[in-house]
């Protein structure tokens, strides 16, 4: 099986212009993977002063499309599911992304993903299912 490169998914995810629209960064990860940051800001606030679940949603639906593209295959949502545990205030530092491929078929994919802060507090769990639509690279 070929699997995309580091570079390829984080070059692939800064041609999502909704990515680079909600300034949500795609960060390189030491397992050769990537993950999505945001420093939440006034930008990406409801009328609370806290992230608009939409930006959070968006966040972590992205996230688990960059693991599924990892096994290099390219995803659109099925379904999603997100609960909320905290509000990411817009003071809150950076919060990031830690998602995983529960289910790994190839006409559907599940995942799951956390949205934690660098002390581990967690402020919201997704969980997906992807349809495959095909390979970001392509088998000799």
């Amino acid at each position: 099986m070929i699997k995309p490169t580091q570079e390829q998914i984080i070059k692939f995810y800064h041609e999502n212009t909704v990515i680079d629209f909600l300034e949500i960064e795609v960060v390189p990860t030491p397992d050769g993977e990537a993950r999505l940051e945001l420093c939440a800001d006034s930008r990406h606030a409801n009328l609370y002063s806290m992230a608009h679940g939409g930006v959070l949603t968006t966040m972590a639906d992205t996230a688990m499309g960059a693991k599924c593209l990892a096994l290099n295959k390219k995803v659109v949502t099925i379904s999603l599911n997100i609960e909320f545990m905290h509000a990411v205030m817009t003071n809150t530092p950076r919060v990031f992304t830690e998602a995983k491929v529960l289910h790994d078929g190839r006409k559907t994919m599940v995942c799951e993903c956390k949205i934690l802060d660098a002390k581990g507090k967690l402020y919201a769990k997704a969980t997906a299912t992807f349809f495959v639509v095909g390979n970001l690279l392509e088998e000799d």
